[in-house]
């Protein structure tokens, strides 16, 4: 929130959540399934496709000379205070000092999360992600003074300022946001006592880490073929694709069956993490915990409302959907465990370099300085590519060193989803390049509202190349229906979290309970309206209303929302680039450039997309049907 930094109070749970991504920060959207199942290889990684961390650093010692750089300018800037209002070079000399802090640390944040993401069983790689986040949270202290005093000093001087001083330019968007939000910035000492709890109050998310990662117990079941399989998370998302039924149930079952007992102990913890989203929502004067969560970057609530009701009023195409798939399945009594199996099936598989090579056959239509930017950027140790023992699991972009470059962390397993998952994630990297190449470091990082679009209009390019490329109707049949299930799981599936979400908030601003069994109601309601249970479209078991205890978007305060927004006009963009609109085009790549030099929603408002009106919601039901 601001281009600066991120929001002090917001910075440790952010970090925690995802240490890598500090910065300029994406993950594929297939997230919210919950960690994904990756084989664990044991061959040692062809350096060319792992990441080359020397970029950053040389070394160690380097990056601990930078980290205690970093706590040295916090330690500057907090020597700073009170010295706002003593003149337009004094509050450029603040200014300075505290983009300085962010940039220096931020890079050597990044360094820290990449080594700790290769290998979470490394205790040096974790130790350097906890001095990371230490580094983050004293500079977050040292900075807690500076927006309560340029509120202060009121929008008059400070603007004063800027025209006295060209070189205070490229921190007027963060200025913006911080007198903004002026009327909801507390009195300095409480801004610092805010910023100091941080990491207390991201216990709930710990708490719940903690019990879904390492204390819930799952079982082994054998499946029809005679295999073991443990119905962890992993052996979750790996069984229910599985075509034979009966596993489909047993995994299911098993899986939402080791969730049940544990939730009055998640129920706290979410519990928790509301309570405090909306008491600091009130204690900041907001009206409501969604209006106090789009706040930092302007979104218009309109945004999120008109996002829910669209999709609710789209649910008949879902439904034709799920009518579709179960056909297809040759299922008549369709119920929860038939999502995930491919309704078509091809045999063919997707390697590294057919991945790479397919992407950018599918940029042809942005134009060929951005495939030759693909092309260069792609042919540099940028990505660490295969699964090895104790990596992340997942795809992320973690762009947040501005001097160097971003980098791509996968898990290729060489099949479809693997392919789409490396253009999607490219897309975040391009997007990195070209903000950091337009923008100063003050306003190249993006809104997550804007940073899913780039993402999913690579996905959209290469849903249209392999459909004009496949060579058999089975081949194209297994297209559409990913792209179907794009549709379902990033547009359907992603609104239904999001308002499922509000719904818990708004419980809580009620005064009514929230329990671990109410929880389960509302979610038990969201669920089944979006799924078509009394209509007969599919049925959601009791057992399997349990699901949302193991969304860790939960704690992340109204994020999810961002991803159907973002598709939203990703298909609106893609449509008119296809269609040969060169003016789209640019007003697409400019969107892009753009970074964070404006609030997000006015970025790609100027760009051509209102996501508070019903136009991009309905082109994007369009394209399901």
């Amino acid at each position: 929130q601001g281009t600066a930094a991120m929001t002090t109070d917001a910075l440790p749970l952010l970090a925690e959540l995802q240490p890598g991504l500090i910065g300029a920060v994406a993950c594929t959207a297939a997230i919210a399934l919950a960690p994904a199942s990756y084989a664990q290889g044991t061959a040692a990684p062809d350096a060319r496709w792992t990441w080359d961390t020397t970029a950053l650093y040389p070394d160690r010692a380097a990056w601990d000379a930078d980290r205690r750089a970093a706590m040295s300018t916090a330690d500057e800037l907090a020597g700073l205070e009170g010295t706002l209002g003593d003149g337009a070079g004094a509050f450029l000399r603040v200014l300075r000092t505290y983009s300085d802090a962010w940039r220096t640390g931020v890079r050597a944040g990044t360094y820290a999360g990449l080594i700790a993401d290769e290998n979470l069983a490394d205790p040096d790689g974790q130790a350097l992600r906890q001095q990371a986040m230490a580094m983050y949270a004293h500079i977050g202290q040292a900075g807690a003074w500076i927006d309560p005093a340029i509120v202060a000093l009121g929008e008059e001087t400070v603007w004063s300022y800027f025209e006295a001083e060209p070189a205070l330019e490229p921190f007027r968007q963060m200025i913006r946001t911080t007198l903004r939000n002026g009327d909801h910035t507390l009195s300095d000492q409480t801004e610092r006592a805010l910023a100091a709890l941080g990491p207390a109050t991201s216990a709930s998310y710990t708490i719940y880490g903690q019990l879904a990662n390492s204390e819930i117990p799952r079982p082994t079941i054998t499946l029809s073929d005679g295999t073991e399989l443990t119905v962890n998370s992993a052996g979750y998302a790996r069984g229910r694709s599985s075509d034979n039924r009966e596993d489909r149930i047993a995994v299911f079952d098993a899986y939402w069956g080791s969730w049940q007992p544990f939730t009055g102990s998640v129920g706290a913890a979410l519990n928790g993490h509301v309570q405090n989203s909306v008491a600091r929502a009130r204690l900041r004067g907001y009206d409501n915990a969604l209006s106090a969560a789009l706040s930092g970057d302007n979104v218009p609530e309109a945004v999120y409302r008109t996002l829910v009701a669209e999709t609710n009023a789209a649910l008949p195409v879902l439904h034709r959907y799920f009518a579709l798939r179960a056909r297809l399945l040759g299922v008549e009594d369709p119920a929860y465990y038939d999502i995930y199996p491919d309704m078509v099936s091809i045999d063919r598989e997707f390697g590294i370099e057919d991945s790479i090579e397919l992407t950018r056959a599918s940029l042809a239509p942005l134009g060929e300085d951005y495939v030759a930017m693909y092309s260069d950027a792609v042919s540099q140790r940028w990505m660490h590519v295969y699964p090895q023992p104790g990596k992340t699991s997942g795809a992320y972009v973690s762009g947040g060193a501005y001097d160097v470059h971003p980098y791509v962390l996968l898990n290729h397993l060489d099949d479809y989803n693997s392919a789409t998952t490396f253009t999607h994630e490219w897309g975040h990297a391009l997007h990195t390049v070209l903000a950091n190449e337009a923008q100063p470091f003050e306003t190249a990082r993006y809104s997550i509202f804007t940073a899913e679009v780039a993402s999913t209009v690579h996905e959209f390019l290469l849903q249209e190349h392999m459909l004009e490329t496949a060579q058999t109707p089975q081949e194209r049949l297994f297209y559409l229906g990913n792209a179907l299930e794009l549709l379902r799981a990033t547009f359907f599936r992603q609104t239904m979290f999001s308002e499922f979400e509000l719904a818990i908030h708004e419980t809580v601003e009620r005064g009514e309970p929230l329990t671990g069994s109410t929880i389960t109601a509302l979610y038990a309601d969201v669920v089944r309206r979006y799924h078509g249970h009394a209509e007969g479209v599919m049925r959601v078991d009791d057992l399997y209303t349990h699901e949302w205890m193991f969304v860790p978007h939960f704690y992340m305060n109204f994020y999810v929302y961002q991803y159907a927004t973002s598709l939203a006009a990703a298909a609106y963009f893609t449509d008119l680039i296809l269609d040969g609109d060169e003016e789209a085009l640019e007003r697409y790549l400019g969107a892009l450039r753009a970074g964070g030099s404006d609030d997000p929603y006015q970025i790609l408002l100027d760009a051509g997309v209102d996501l508070a009106t019903p136009e991009p919601y309905r082109v994007l039901v369009e394209r399901m049907e």
